[in-house]
């Protein structure tokens, strides 16, 4: 298998993820968004920010994959009970063939060695199960089902939590 990596963002990935125009699959609408959204804020902070960040994924031999992200969650007052939630997008055509797993376990492996975070979360659609597969193989574990968490695509969803903590084996 090609080797897969996670780098910071270049102006060109920018560009890429705002022109994509792929039909969002099952789990992936949201709602419209701005056709420069991705440029507008890699100029405006290269993609990292203080409690959120995106990077690229890569794969030898194919280049841009998609992109791992993160975000800040407290679970009670103070920066103390502070937890990083991740997300992953793949352009379809690069899905189902092992590089979100990996890119998955390689966040992990950068959040923990780059901040002082004990916990990073994941969440994923009930029915997503290819994505609850990657996630296991990944290290992260399921915790259980978040009732109604999500609403995307005029309904709510339920969403099955996981989570790695920085002492878990990969």
């Amino acid at each position: 298998m090609p080797e897969v990596r996670i780098r910071p963002y270049h102006e060109e990935d920018a560009q890429a993820f705002d022109v994509d125009e792929q039909t969002p699959g099952a789990f992936e609408f949201y709602g419209f968004r701005s056709t420069n959204a991705f440029r507008s804020r890699y100029a405006r902070d290269g993609m990292i920010g203080e409690d959120r960040g995106n990077l690229a994924v890569v794969v030898d031999a194919v280049g841009l994959v998609g992109d791992v992200g993160w975000c800040a969650v407290h679970h009670g007052p103070g920066s103390v009970a502070r937890a990083l939630t991740i997300g992953i997008y793949l352009f379809p055509q690069h899905r189902y063939k092992g590089f979100g797993t990996t890119a998955q376990r390689l966040i992990a492996e950068h959040l923990f060695s780059t901040t002082l975070v004990e916990r990073l979360e994941a969440s994923t659609d009930v029915e997503d199960l290819a994505e609850q597969r990657s996630l296991e193989k990944a290290g992260y574990t399921r915790e259980g089902v978040l009732r109604h968490a999500q609403f995307r695509d005029g309904a709510w969803r339920d969403l099955v939590i996981f989570s790695r903590l920085r002492g878990d084996a990969s």
